[in-house]
């Protein structure tokens, strides 16, 4: 709507005026990205000062939800760039036909993997955790078993594995501690599940409420309460089997209406004029960190022992098989 609206706007403007109306470059992506707080009204800002357009989010509730509705929308899909999948998605995206080859330089990257792949530029990363406050949970459980052991009144949120990217992280984290033991885990931690949300804020939000003991969050969402609050309550538990890696990906939309201004922009996040902004606003890693200082706060998170990640291929492959086996043994 506010595209359609946009383009009518601009092109009375240029009946009336004869200047031509700024290219729209409509970029699909999460609803924290582009909240208040989140990184979209920054880099827009930044962006626009130099492009010449209009950069217009269409956001959804979480990065699942993008491959869901661009698979609804199909060839009439409005988006120039995706923004808002991850490492987990992009075989599914490229088979679905959604995404075309980006251009982009990937040499710089600092990723904690390598990824140089031709259709997805990495923009941040950060690994999964289950957020506690330690006023209230002096002594977190220290592994995906512990927590499912744990005494009856610890509950914790997590996302929906079918909308939501951290709900499919949890997942595959679990899928890769417990392989074919996965179900019998899931029906073990059902009684501690307050309950299961779309999207990541709503979660949080429930979390930070104190509905929860728990929330399935990142390593790096205690940094935003030292830096933003200066309270050091809010921490990550670390987990001796390992934690899940997430890499979080934009790309070339394959129906582009604007494809060189997408790989502009795209070129733009790569920036570190871009990636500056993203450790203190997304609250993840910046997947290029030359030329981004972060605040002293990143150094005080804790740092995983072990790094998991499962092949997008295989995740491709599976994803709706574990999903039904998710969904089967919490009977939601």
């Amino acid at each position: 709507m506010k595209r359609k609206l946009a383009a009518t706007v601009l092109g009375s403007m240029t009946i009336m005026s004869g200047v031509q109306a700024k290219p729209v470059l409509d970029v699909y992506t999460y609803s924290s990205f582009t909240s208040e707080w989140g990184p979209g009204p920054e880099l827009e800002r930044r962006f626009e000062a130099s492009c010449g357009c209009d950069l217009v989010w269409t956001s959804v509730d979480d990065g699942v939800a993008i491959l869901s509705r661009l698979k609804l929308e199909g060839a009439s899909s409005k988006a120039d760039v995706v923004l808002g999948l991850d490492s987990s998605l992009t075989a599914e995206a490229k088979d679905g036909g959604f995404v075309a080859p980006h251009g982009q330089d990937l040499s710089g990257l600092t990723l904690p993997v390598m990824y140089d792949d031709p259709s997805f530029v990495p923009y941040d990363w950060g690994y999964f955790a289950f957020v506690y406050d330690r006023t209230r949970l002096p002594n977190p459980p220290k592994s995906l078993a512990e927590l499912a052991d744990a005494p009856p009144d610890l509950t914790v949120v997590i996302q929906d594995p079918r909308t939501s990217t951290p709900g499919l992280g949890l997942l595959l984290w679990v899928k890769a501690v417990h392989g074919e033991d996965a179900r019998a885990y899931w029906e073990k931690l059902a009684p501690h599940i307050l309950t299961v949300t779309s999207g990541w804020s709503e979660a949080y939000d429930l979390f930070l409420k104190g509905e929860a003991s728990m929330v399935l969050s990142y390593t790096t969402s205690p940094a935003y309460h030292m830096v933003a609050e200066s309270k050091d309550d809010i921490q990550a538990a670390p987990f001796t089997d390992g934690h899940y890696l997430q890499v979080e990906v934009a790309a070339l939309a394959k129906n582009a209406q604007e494809p060189e201004l997408a790989k502009r922009f795209l070129q733009f996040l790569l920036s570190s004029d871009a990636q500056s902004i993203l450790p203190t606003t997304n609250w993840m890693y910046p997947a290029k960190s030359d030329g981004v200082e972060l605040p002293e706060e990143f150094s005080r998170l804790i740092q995983p022992g072990k790094a998991l990640l499962t092949n997008a291929e295989t995740v491709r492959v599976n994803r709706a098989a574990w999903v039904d086996e998710w969904f089967a043994a919490l009977g939601r």
